[in-house]
């Protein structure tokens, strides 16, 4: 009797293992190859019990990236399979002891190979611009704040802990960070990277096993200046090792400088935890510049573009003014008028006139489609269809769904200046060959549906009148 209840577990485990590699199958078809062996691959069955798979992982990290972006889809798999299973937890199986002090005996070995190869491999993601220092940040009532915080934490690290700077594009977010990293530099151990290429960097680093490293250097400096924080934006298993570098900085004493394009209440789908550490050091905002502070940026640039350059460039004071009190949006935007004022005077080697200038400057000048949000149209949409931003958002693919998502895509790529990856992230990281598809099948509907060329026209008007509102 022991004998054959014995036979009936051996066949019912050679089942379960039998039917999860007809998963596994599955799994590497349906989301692909390169998916499958950077990390689906890695998770193991241990067993099945009531109403739920048991898996097994070997990392944390693995753990909440599979969970974040593939969990839905791997447990509707195996429902094909088992259809009474309702949900799937993971356990985190690491690698023997004896292998892990034997990696980490080995890592000890080569610490000084390792740090060099760290320097070395993020290098070209640490550079500071020695052009963008405190001395040439031109200050006024907008950006005063941010100024003297910034100069304060570099003068006296941990002061402001951390600091979280905050404005639109282009008003100087990255010139005070960069300020920070060049006045500190010689006497703290600096580091400065975006948002996106620290993400980068870690997904590289898990793929490549090269975790320890990944943090050995970034927990291992003095000042962490991270750029356009925004972009940690659902990327859950990133923003778990971000949380924990933050807390371990702190811990030593290391400053934080962040910056990202709006306050830290308004980031979403960033970890509530994430947001009140924000929320508790400095919080300081850089606002549109004034006609004062535009008018001194214009002269300042003159200046410097004249100390550069043996022929003088002798823009008429009505030109500047016309600059600085048309150009309102950003300082980059005021700077790049400034310089096609100056090609032009260059290349026709004469001074322009009124006339010519507002010709250069057009598209400059009637800013209100480039100033569009992917925000707002995304709400607009949503309105007119009737369907909530969550919905649009999501993986479903229900047609009610897909045509105002596509929608909603190609109207932010006509009305904003926005790049094809910018937009996908903002469609829940959609790979920017969705975005593609998406603008080429609106374009193509609107050749033979003039319904469609109604619907553009009226959206389009709709998030142009809803923008020039919101200015008012």
């Amino acid at each position: 009797m022991n004998k054959l209840t014995n036979n009936q577990n051996i066949n019912t485990v050679k089942s379960e293992i039998f039917e999860w590699r007809m998963v596994q199958s599955d799994m590497k078809d349906k989301l692909g190859s390169e998916i499958y062996e950077s990390w689906l691959k890695k998770i193991s069955f241990i067993e099945e019990l009531s109403n739920y798979i048991l898996l097994s992982v070997p990392t944390r990290f693995i753990r909440d990236w599979i969970t974040s972006r593939y969990l839905d889809q791997i447990l509707q798999i195996i429902k094909t399979y088992k259809k009474d299973i309702v949900r799937i937890e993971f356990k985190i199986i690491e690698k023997s002891h004896s292998a892990k002090y034997k990696q980490a005996f080995k890592e000890e070995v080569n610490f000084k190979e390792n740090v060099s190869f760290i320097k070395d491999f993020y290098l070209q993601y640490n550079r500071i611009d020695p052009n963008k220092r405190f001395d040439n940040f031109i200050t006024g009532s907008s950006n005063k704040l941010a100024y003297e915080a910034s100069l304060k934490v570099s003068e006296n690290i941990s002061h402001y802990n951390p600091l979280y700077i905050y404005g639109g594009v282009g008003m100087g977010k990255t010139h005070l960070l960069n300020s920070i990293g060049f006045e500190s530099k010689e006497k703290n151990k600096v580091m400065f990277i975006s948002a996106e290429r620290f993400m980068y960097q870690f997904v590289k680093s898990i793929k490549s096993n090269d975790m320890v490293k990944f943090k050995e250097y970034f927990r291992n400096t003095d000042i962490l200046l991270i750029d356009d924080i925004q972009f940690i934006s659902g990327k859950e298993a990133m923003q778990e090792e971000f949380f924990h570098t933050f807390n371990a900085l702190l811990d030593k004493g290391s400053q934080i400088i962040v910056s990202a394009d709006r306050s830290p209440n308004k980031l979403s789908r960033i970890q509530e935890r994430i947001k009140s550490r924000f929320s508790g050091g400095l919080v300081v905002d850089i606002q549109k510049p004034d006609i004062e502070l535009r008018k001194k940026i214009v002269q300042k640039k003159l200046e410097e573009l004249n100390s550069l350059y043996s022929d003088k460039f002798k823009i008429s004071k009505d030109i500047q003014d016309f600059i600085s009190t048309e150009i309102k949006g950003s300082i980059r935007e005021l700077v790049g008028a400034l310089n096609r004022v100056i090609s032009f005077s260059r290349i026709y080697e004469k001074i322009p006139n009124l006339s010519e200038t507002k010709t250069v400057l057009k598209d400059l000048l009637n800013l209100s489609e480039n100033k569009v949000t992917i925000d707002l149209i995304q709400t607009v949409v949503c309105k007119f269809f009737k369907i909530s931003k969550n919905e649009m958002l999501s993986s479903r693919r229900s047609r009610y769904l897909v045509r105002p998502r596509q929608t909603a895509i190609y109207l932010t790529k006509i009305l904003t200046s926005k790049s094809l990856p910018e937009i996908g992230r903002e469609f829940s990281n959609r790979d920017h060959t969705t975005i593609i598809h998406s603008v080429k099948t609106i374009e193509k509907i609107k050749e033979k549906d003039p319904e469609m060329v109604d619907n553009i026209n009226n959206l389009k008007n709709q998030i142009l009148y809803s923008y020039k509102e919101n200015e008012i």
